[in-house]
């Protein structure tokens, strides 16, 4: 058995808990890096601040992005000016981090534009700057199957050494068996870091479903050359029906790295 330091990831999303948005008003409008809070009224810097003194393990980081806001689609765009949009993302995100006791951020823009130029530039820089200047110690990035993978690719390669998990929506890979999910997790250790890549899963949702996703961690955990460092669950509303069954699950191959 190895020796497991675990630490509960509050990802708090858009729609669900937490969101930083490049926008200011409902529209989704991008307002050149100045993110705004679009949460639920319940959860307040006091309720972060007192699910980490319970928890001490417990990390809280923003999810940036998303896929839609409401019925509007969230979209990076490429700045004219690169450097004034990293200043506001980093002086609004600071505020952020202080008032909400953030730890992270995770990167989450799912849509693009046919010419992205900018993405890994501004993101990777914003990272740089958050730990550099110590508003946050977690970094994590969240590609996908189909539009998101290269933007990510390229920002991983330039700023990998800054991001610490790489949580690929396995989900969205369309893989419904242990062995599939297998190939999946290996094309995607080739693109990004096997020690930093975590196996996800959709509770209700799309792809491998049910105890499925369990034999694809104990294989992923039986195959030579991977160690599982984390596992990332969407959602946790979806969970809280089944008393987090999977999550449960999850921490128990985690922190025994036999079988769950």
């Amino acid at each position: 058995m190895r020796s497991v330091k675990l630490h509960l990831f509050l990802l708090c999303v858009a729609g669900v808990a937490l969101l930083g948005y490049q926008c200011c008003d409902p529209s989704a409008k991008p307002q050149n890096g100045k993110f705004s809070p679009y949460w639920a009224d319940t959860l307040t810097p006091n309720s972060v601040e007192a699910i980490k003194e319970r928890h001490p393990n417990v990390k809280a980081l923003a999810s940036l992005s998303g896929w839609s806001l409401g019925d509007e689609a969230l979209r990076w765009y490429n700045p004219e000016n690169p450097k004034l949009w990293i200043d506001n993302a980093f002086t609004s995100l600071t505020s952020l981090a202080e008032e909400y006791h953030l730890d992270g951020v995770d990167i989450d823009y799912e849509n693009f534009p046919r010419n992205n130029a900018s993405f890994a530039y501004c993101i990777g820089e914003l990272i740089t700057l958050l730990k550099n200047q110590s508003v946050i110690s977690v970094a994590t990035i969240a590609p996908f199957h189909s539009t998101t993978v290269l933007p990510y690719i390229e920002l991983f390669i330039t700023y990998g050494v800054v991001i610490d998990y790489v949580n690929h929506q396995f989900y969205t890979d369309k893989v419904r068996s242990p062995k599939g999910y297998l190939a999946a997790f290996q094309l995607r250790a080739t693109q990004f870091d096997k020690d930093k890549l975590l196996p996800s899963y959709e509770v209700n949702g799309r792809g491998i479903q049910g105890d499925a996703f369990s034999d694809a961690l104990n294989l992923l955990g039986a195959n030579i050359g991977f160690d599982v460092n984390g596992v990332m669950i969407f959602s946790a509303d979806a969970s809280s029906s089944n008393n987090y069954y999977y999550e449960r699950k999850s921490q128990a191959f985690l922190t025994n790295s036999t079988s769950v």
